[in-house]
């Protein structure tokens, strides 16, 4: 088609075998869309497209993708708001007419592309490194494993004595994310072998959990999706490098916190020297 039509906050360009998206990145535009920033999703990804009324005189175009093909839609499971939605272009209702004729001139493109449950992933998703700070630790991911170093002020004490966390992406078997817009928010990597999930996330050392201004729905989902995506294709796992050595003033900042744990009788004697003794080791 090499048409473009220009909505509130996005441009999609409609090319003959997918829809570019472009997000604007005005302070009006949702921050998940300004995060993603552009997409490109493939007319084999979307099994239908709507044309319903707006809000305020507009018109909303929206592509319907197909179950399972979208990673940052499978890892949102239903719970991104409306206007966080980046499969909807919303135009003046003084558009209607040529919205109604680019809905027209999809649909057919949508016939021959398929339909249903797709078998694998085919919108791509934001690439590694990803990260961001959650209520009780920082998460990052490198493309082949994931990350959890916990924070003191925050991190439960179950956490603490579980230390910080290294999950490689062939031990996974799925991502769990909860939005920190609805209430105790938070991300859990699902283990082959670990618990299940009646483990509360602030205990679980497999889960960081969100909280007021900590993993916002446009950092933490991307990474949630992220993991998804190399979880569901699990290629090959490469070498993580070892990691550097650690800033002595945040081990002794650490010990500190420990030593606190152990005086209110939340570590036992024996917890505290081994995890000491496994801090002073990192120096």
């Amino acid at each position: 088609m090499g048409d473009v039509l220009a909505g509130f906050h996005a441009v999609w360009e409609f090319e003959s075998d997918s829809v570019l998206i472009r997000y604007e990145r005005g302070i009006r535009t949702p921050k998940l869309l300004q995060a993603l920033g552009e997409r490109r999703v493939p007319l084999s990804a979307v099994e239908g497209v709507t044309l319903t009324p707006g809000k305020r005189g507009t018109v909303v175009l929206r592509l319907v993708p197909r179950p399972g093909a979208d990673p940052l839609m499978e890892a949102a499971d239903g719970q991104l708001k409306e206007s966080s939605d980046p499969y909807r272009l919303v135009l003046s209702a003084e558009r209607e007419t040529l919205a109604e004729y680019y809905a027209d001139e999809l649909k057919p493109l949508l016939t021959e592309s398929g339909s249903g449950p797709a078998d694998r992933f085919l919108v791509p998703v934001p690439e590694a490194p990803l990260q961001f700070k959650a209520y009780d630790g920082k998460a990052s991911f490198d493309g082949a494993s994931v990350q959890f170093r916990w924070s003191w002020t925050g991190a439960s004490s179950a956490k603490w004595k579980a230390g910080d966390q290294s999950f490689a992406v062939a031990d996974l078997s799925g991502v769990e994310w909860r939005s920190p817009e609805v209430f105790e928010g938070h991300l859990r990597l699902v283990r082959r072998d670990g618990p299940g999930p009646s483990v509360q996330p602030d205990q679980d050392p497999a889960a960081v959990v969100f909280g007021l201004g900590y993993g916002p729905v446009h950092e933490s989902l991307p990474f949630a999706a992220a993991v998804l995506a190399a979880v569901r294709t699990r290629g090959p796992v490469p070498v993580v490098p070892a990691p550097s050595r650690r800033d002595p003033a945040d081990i002794a900042e650490r010990i500190r916190h420990l030593g606190e744990l152990h005086q209110a009788g939340l570590v036992t004697d024996e917890e505290f020297s081994s995890k000491k003794a496994e801090l002073l080791a990192e120096l």
